[in-house]
């Protein structure tokens, strides 16, 4: 933990990231703000954005709405730190009010109570002097925090520390029901995104990892496959980087030359690049074994719709972690999280095709990337987007007279134009690329319908 300047034991400095203005304007009806960490990453007790609530009444926030949209918009890496109340009292008991606030919803964000310390504070809105208390790592016990900072290189801090990953995932996804009925058909959606989520686990399945073209146009990659991941022993919140050998490769030797200040250049980015990749056929049976096909017969008809998923997922790792630790941890539950978000968005009008499609941005004033998802099928301009677009807006602390979260402001990423246009790839990769392909299709042809509705299974054997 981070003392005081006085040194005494158990009494905290609270440093923020963001403006202390975008703590009070624009004003918002709630006088509740989410503190977001990174806890992997940042000093104890650092707050590097600030969200508004959107759902419920006044300070008695909608947790379980919140902790939806909020999966959807932060990625893996950034957490929840605390909360603070602007206006009121400014007494204990309103900062210890937020802090059990804090906790609430991020226990259902996540699934499991904080293993880092968080904050709760009252913040008074005249003179912007915060009063906080701050719970240990685990520990339920707050104590008074003596000192706030706001740091002048927010940037810096953040991204001479951390580093992002990417990860983008075509999926087709079969879905059998039963021709004449669409009732359960929300049931056996949830269950085709639970099997699928447990495919990234296979051991079948492999990452390709690849850092940012540098300036002489080549760029550092490796290949993890199953064995280099502890699945098993994974731990929300957070890591358990000891666990892992020395000779892990960290984040780091991906990034051969300077980083850039995402804060500052707010349009493109660097990113350490990952590649699902899917080989059913390694190691099933032996070589020569020819290709089976089965037939699973349905007791009545049954229709196939295929839902396609376009994921895109940002991750914010220490710049020293280890790889394997940093897929497993943050880019496996990153996907997970983002299908999660899709399936709310689709289930209610399922028997339509949502053209969802993720987007990041830094918008001004904020320090941090936050992802978006649009439905493309009317455009930008369709009121729902619209409307979706105001929300965000309201939850950043945006103004709302300037179109920020346009897909026209969107990042990009470092190298992706120069990926794109090159014919030649070195060593490994061309045997890998065309298994890319197969990863859209890999789930279409190894996942047996819930419903035990007709299904072809191709198994193929090298």
């Amino acid at each position: 933990m981070e003392a005081s300047a006085d040194g005494s034991r158990g009494r905290w400095a609270l440093r923020f990231l963001c403006l202390k203005r975008s703590l009070l304007s624009p004003p918002s009806a709630s006088p509740l703000r989410w503190l977001i960490g990174a806890p992997r990453v940042l000093p104890p007790f650092t707050v590097a954005a600030a969200l508004r609530p959107l759902h419920g009444d006044g300070a008695a926030p909608d947790l379980p709405r919140e902790a939806d949209e909020i999966r959807g918009l932060l990625p893996r890496g950034f957490d929840i730190l605390g909360a603070l109340l602007v206006g009121g009292e400014g007494s204990d008991a309103d900062a210890v009010r937020a802090l059990e606030l804090a906790r609430s919803l991020r226990e259902r964000l996540l699934g499991a109570a904080a293993s880092h310390g968080m904050v709760g504070g009252c913040m008074d809105a005249a003179f912007g002097e915060i009063r906080f208390v701050a719970s240990e790592s685990g520990g339920t016990d707050a104590v008074e925090g003596v000192e706030v900072v706001w740091e002048d290189e927010p940037g810096r801090l953040l991204w001479e520390k951390g580093c992002l990953l990417r990860c983008e995932l075509p999926l087709k996804l079969p879905l059998y029901v039963p021709a004449y009925e669409i009732s359960g058909i929300e049931e056996r959606f949830s269950a085709l995104l639970e099997s699928t989520v447990a495919k990234l686990r296979d051991p079948h399945v492999s990452y390709l990892v690849e850092g940012p073209i540098a300036s002489n146009e080549s760029r550092h990659s490796i290949i993890l496959y199953g064995d280099d991941f502890s699945f098993d022993s994974h731990i929300p919140g957070n890591s358990r980087t000891k666990e892992c050998t020395t000779s892990s490769v960290s984040c780091s030797e991906f990034f051969p030359e300077k980083r850039y200040n995402l804060s500052l250049t707010r349009e493109n980015a660097d990113a350490i690049e990952i590649t699902v990749l899917s080989n059913q056929s390694v190691g099933s049976l032996k070589p020569g074994t020819t290709p089976v096909v089965e037939y699973f017969p349905a007791p009545a008809p049954a229709s196939l719709r295929v839902i396609n998923l376009k994921l895109d997922i940002l991750c914010y790792s220490p710049i020293d972690f280890p790889v394997p630790v940093a897929v497993s941890e943050l880019v496996i539950p990153g996907l997970a999280d983002q299908m999660s978000v899709m399936k709310k968005i689709i289930a209610p009008e399922i028997t339509q095709q949502a053209q969802l499609c993720p987007y990041h941005f830094i918008p001004p004033g904020l320090h941090i990337p936050v992802t978006t998802i649009y439905d493309t099928r009317y455009g930008e301009i369709e009121e729902k987007q619209s409307e979706l677009r105001k929300e965000l807006h309201i939850r950043l602390g945006l103004p709302l007279d300037r179109p920020l979260l346009r897909i026209s402001n969107a990042l990009t990423f470092g190298g992706m134009g120069k990926r794109v246009k090159s014919t030649s790839r070195n060593g490994i990769h061309y045997a890998y690329i065309a298994t890319l392909y197969s990863i859209t299709r890999f789930l279409f042809n190894y996942i047996r319908d819930p419903c035990g509705q007709a299904l072809l299974k191709y198994v193929s054997k090298i």
